[in-house]
């Protein structure tokens, strides 16, 4: 489960300046470091990468804490001390047409417990969820002094090894195949200042735990654990700068589990939690008009508030590169006419 922000060069389209490319690639990995059961993969940007385009990113994520909320109690464990959480993040985007977007990302995510733990728990490390997703561009309208544009977009993500979900804070995902539908909409004035909200419904399927006994408000006598599902919300501030080769952003994500139960005190989380959190975050993006596609990001996340999850911290960096496989064979092809 993978749910980041817009990370290749941007192309000018029609009067109000820049429309990007590769939108799910950042937004990807933004989602990945959030908890340890992984919340979405679902772009949420407002960018789009024009048709017969492919961006790739190559990102690192680092991410720790020590303390996190049981039920809507703040507290720490001396037991896991500090656990970091580091991701390796390749993804690439294509586009299939101007108006439509396919994405592809699989992260692979360590983590582990700083030296006061004592070599009590181990930590755990391999590829997490392969993450999909398309993305439509439903409006683009020039609206007073600025443009006004809507998205949809779908995603799905599924374990890609057998990892072990049951395993928190340690777990690299939460094991369930995922479903999520994203609406988005944007407005950017012709200055380059723009505000962007979307809400999305995430569908979690079931994990297999290595136990056939769980409590979760009640006994239950499988290995079978049901991941509630969730709504998550996004807004954003940004800001185009120097010619537009330069964006930052003020972000807000919220996420609400719509079932679940609660850790119970001095247990260990588990799938079936009900999770909730508010982040706030703050990225920029350089794109290199001397180096054609090439690029750079970096972004800071911080969770203020929450239940049944950690108190994250994250800051990652990231290469992309944009390029166009087909435009030699078309040059060809023109000149041969």
């Amino acid at each position: 489960m993978i749910q980041t922000k817009n990370v290749c060069k941007p192309i000018r389209r029609h009067k109000i300046g820049f429309f990007g490319t590769c939108t799910f690639l950042l937004q990807v990995l933004l989602y990945v470091a959030p908890t340890a059961s992984l919340e979405a993969q679902t772009p949420s940007d407002a960018l789009m990468m024009p048709s017969k385009n492919i961006c790739v990113l190559f990102a690192y994520d680092m991410g720790s804490f020590d303390r996190y909320w049981e039920g809507d109690y703040l507290r720490s464990n001396e037991t896991i001390a500090t656990v970091d959480r580091n991701t390796v993040l390749p993804m690439a985007a294509i586009g299939i047409l101007d108006d439509l977007n396919f994405y592809i990302a699989l992260p692979f995510i360590r983590t582990e417990s700083s030296e006061p733990n004592g070599g009590k728990f181990t930590g755990a490390r391999g590829f997490q969820d392969l993450g999909l997703a398309v993305k439509y561009r439903a409006i683009q309208e020039t609206v007073v002094n600025g443009e006004l544009t809507a998205f949809a977009t779908a995603s799905f993500s599924t374990p890609f090894t057998n990892y072990l979900s049951d395993y928190m804070p340690y777990s690299i995902g939460s094991g369930a195949p995922e479903f999520a539908l994203r609406a988005i909409s944007q407005y950017q004035w012709n200055n380059g200042f723009y505000i962007r909200g979307s809400i999305a419904h995430l569908w979690r399927g079931y994990t297999e735990a290595e136990r056939d006994y769980y409590y979760a408000d009640g006994s239950y006598y499988t290995a079978w654990m049901d991941v509630p599902n969730a709504w998550t919300y996004d807004g954003v501030v940004g800001k185009w700068l120097f010619d537009y080769s330069l964006k930052l952003e003020f972000s807000y994500t919220g996420l609400a589990s719509t079932s679940g139960d609660d850790i119970r005190a001095y247990n260990a989380a588990q799938p079936t939690n009900r999770v909730k959190f508010d982040r706030i975050g703050f990225s920029a993006q350089y794109y290199f008009k001397s180096l054609k596609g090439l690029g750079v990001v970096a972004y800071h996340n911080r969770i203020i508030d929450g239940r049944n999850m950690a108190k994250l911290s994250n800051t990652g960096f990231g290469v992309t590169y944009q390029f166009n496989p087909f435009k030699k064979s078309i040059q060809v092809e023109e000149n041969e006419q």
